[in-house]
């Protein structure tokens, strides 16, 4: 419905809504003779062309030659231009002038590595595009407009956060009945955004009844035609994108030229010398509904599809994860041949480290998910369950360890980076930090082989316990000692952990163990915390045993 009444809108804004003055008073015919000496080209122009020729697909899925590299563009002059433009078979009109001139030779000339790369995309893209504009009884050529959006990348994001093939907005995605979240954006989705696309640019024919400006309404918004209309009088029937040019934003000014000269360089890239691309693979894909949560990795270990392909194939999922469910399945795109063996191995995949991939619908206070375990067992140094030995033994054994550190006042990234000997991008990656700033009382997680000095002076941090003075730690060595041998420590239970290993790791025994906590049972619970009584602590019926025995000696 909203739909229908944003066309309904459009139409009275378009047809109604201007100023009625003499029809050849205002309105300029400037389809030939209009020239524009401040050419504005838009952001796909300056699309990474080395990363799209690099890109998994292009590598993966087709072959080229380097003729565009080592063949100059072929002069063409400007009669032969406008003879073959008129012979491409398009109902939208592809006048020739000095502007669409600058645009084909944009792409010609200095943008001969991105046809190429776009040529090979468009072997996969195009088919997908014609679909959705048949369905909807659209002009072919329109077909030609996300080579001008996105360069047919469909993860492209503009600086004003249009996203995907089609760069849409946010909210006109919304609007036309998208679904964009933190996991899902299908904006970025082939089938679906081109088939919204579709009937958005079928809604805006239907209110300017002129492809040139539907087309500059699809670029700028509606609003801003309509405004340039009103300001170049006259009969708003009258009008096309030339008439109300130099009313238009310098963006948009070249939208219609560029979509001109995609069409052209699409149709004749071959007379100008660039390198034709050639499919080495079927490009035959498939689809299957997923109605349940399945991460790309569990797909791509089972079927042994790269995990890089998938993303290719499906650029709506974000995150590498497919959220469905019963209630509202997803549609993953496979090389047709995938997907029988998808269909076969459903379990498989399913049951592939759901631990790990999957998601925890209720969890217990104290648990650790199974993907936040550390890979160094012992020497993981945590604020809320570690003390001073763990931090001593680690550092005196030189193994790598985990530890927390609280930011403190004058503190930087680098300069606490150079206290543990690691780098602030290791810092960065082990705390999920997309900035050099750090604030006052955060704490990081920082992997480190530190001195035994500068442990002990963490300690004061992690623990909150003031670190010795090295002048003085000699002195009261012997009573720290006295005081921890007689103190029992604490520790707390993570998962995956025996009495075995706890009793191996503070030197006491099993039994001792089991004593001071009341226990019957080896059995242990994560998250449960010990009491580790002194080193070398045995238990009572150990000791009676003993002690029976040299009686009957």
């Amino acid at each position: 419905m909203k739909r229908y009444f944003l066309v309904a809108l459009l139409a009275a804004a378009s047809l109604t809504g201007f100023a009625k003055t003499d029809k050849n008073s205002n309105v300029l015919n400037l389809k030939s003779s209009i020239t524009d000496s401040a050419i504005v080209y838009p952001e796909s122009f300056e699309a990474d062309t080395q990363k799209l020729l690099e890109g998994w697909f292009i590598k993966n899925y087709t072959a080229t030659d380097n003729r565009y590299a080592t063949e100059p563009d072929a002069e063409v002059s400007d009669e032969e231009m406008i003879k073959r433009l008129s012979a491409l078979p398009t109902v939208i009109e592809m006048p020739y002038n000095q502007i669409v001139r600058s645009y084909i030779d944009r792409y010609t000339k200095r943008g001969r590595a991105q046809i190429a790369a776009i040529l090979g995309l468009s072997l996969y893209y195009m088919p997908i595009f014609e679909q959705a504009l048949e369905e909807q009884g659209l002009p072919l050529e329109l077909k030609y407009l996300p080579v001008i959006e996105s360069g047919l990348d469909p993860n492209a994001v503009s600086k004003h956060g249009a996203t995907g093939l089609w760069q849409m907005m946010l909210g006109t995605a919304k609007g036309l009945g998208l679904e964009v979240n933190s996991l899902v954006d299908e904006r970025r989705d082939p089938y679906v955004a081109s088939e919204r696309a579709a009937s958005y640019l079928k809604d805006l024919y239907s209110a300017y009844g002129d492809w040139s400006l539907a087309i500059a309404a699809y670029n700028c918004g509606p609003g801003n035609v309509n405004k340039a209309i009103r300001r170049a009088g006259g009969d708003a029937k009258d009008h096309d994108f030339w008439s109300i040019y130099n009313y238009l934003s310098p963006e948009t000014r070249g939208y219609v030229p560029m979509f001109i000269a995609a069409n052209y360089v699409m149709k004749y890239y071959p007379d100008h010398n660039i390198s034709p691309v050639l499919p080495v693979k079927p490009l035959v894909m498939d689809t299957i509904q997923i109605a349940e949560r399945v991460h790309f990795n569990q797909i791509s270990k089972v079927l042994d599809i790269p995990v890089e392909e998938l993303r290719i194939l499906n650029p709506q999922f974000r995150a590498d994860v497919i959220p469905g469910s019963v209630e509202s399945p997803y549609t993953l795109i496979l090389p047709s041949q995938q997907i029988h063996a998808y269909l076969m191995s459903e379990d498989e995949i399913r049951n592939f480290e759901p631990d790990k991939y999957g998601k925890r619908e209720t969890v217990d206070p104290g648990e650790v998910p199974a993907d936040a375990m550390l890979a160094v067992e012992d020497t993981s140094i945590w604020p809320e369950d570690q003390g001073e030995s763990d931090v001593a033994l680690a550092a005196s054994q030189g193994k790598p360890s985990i530890i927390v550190h609280k930011v403190t006042a004058g503190e930087s990234l680098a300069s606490i980076a150079e206290k543990y000997n690691v780098t602030p991008e290791e810092i960065k990656r082990s705390n999920n930090l997309r900035r050099n700033a750090v604030r006052v009382g955060q704490q990081l997680r920082i992997s480190t082989t530190t001195p035994q000095e500068v442990m002990e002076s963490t300690v004061a941090v992690v623990t909150g316990k003031p670190a010795a003075n090295k002048s003085t730690s000699k002195a009261s060595s012997k009573k720290e000692k006295q005081k921890k041998s007689a103190a029992p420590i604490t520790h707390k239970i993570r998962k995956g952990e025996s009495l075995s290993t706890i009793s191996k790791k503070y030197g006491v025994s099993i039994a001792a163990i089991k004593q001071a906590n009341g226990m019957k049972s080896d059995a242990l619970r994560a998250g449960k915390t010990l009491k580790i009584p002194a080193k070398g602590t045995t238990s009572k019926k150990s000791t009676s045993k003993k002690k029976s025995r040299r009686k009957r000696r």
